[in-house]
């Protein structure tokens, strides 16, 4: 038999101090609802915000996986956070073609629910892939010395 190729992890690493800092006391459910409270409306202004299978309820959980992907809050079964760009990328990927899908048939609260979660997750991903990038560039540059390059030792 065959064996399956090994897929290519993204690193995993705890996030940095100014990653935790940032959503240290808030769930993406209190940030949500900041975030409504600041735009001058309720919670209960969202179409169905009681009903537990409402849209704005489901937005709300795929925010929280990827952002619990993203190290912004505790994974909610280990309790731990850590940075899996992978699925961050999927969650937020999720959260696009959602948007795409939606268009046009979202509720003005719930469309600018979407756009901001999504906004934020966007562009947490893309500051954790740079910090990432860095971070590895930074080992590979430990790794080598300038006699390693040239060739004398």
């Amino acid at each position: 038999e065959t064996e399956k190729p090994k897929k290519e992890e993204t690193p995993i690493y705890e996030p940095n101090q100014e990653t935790v800092e940032t959503y240290n006391n808030a769930s993406v459910e209190k940030q949500v609802q900041a975030e409504a409270e600041e735009e001058g409306f309720e919670m209960e202004d969202f179409p169905g915000a009681d009903d537990p299978a409402s849209f704005v309820n489901f937005l709300t959980t795929l925010a929280s996986q990827a952002a619990a992907a993203l190290g912004a809050m505790p994974h909610p079964a280990t309790g731990q956070r850590t940075v899996d760009l992978e699925t961050g990328k999927y969650w937020v990927d999720v959260l696009a073609m959602l948007r795409e899908k939606t268009e046009g048939n979202l509720h003005a609260q719930e469309k600018r629910l979407l756009d901001g979660l999504l906004s934020d997750l966007q562009m947490q991903f893309v500051a954790l892939t740079r910090a990432t990038e860095e971070k590895l560039k930074a080992q590979a540059a430990q790794k080598f010395s300038a006699q390693d390059i040239l060739g004398k030792k």
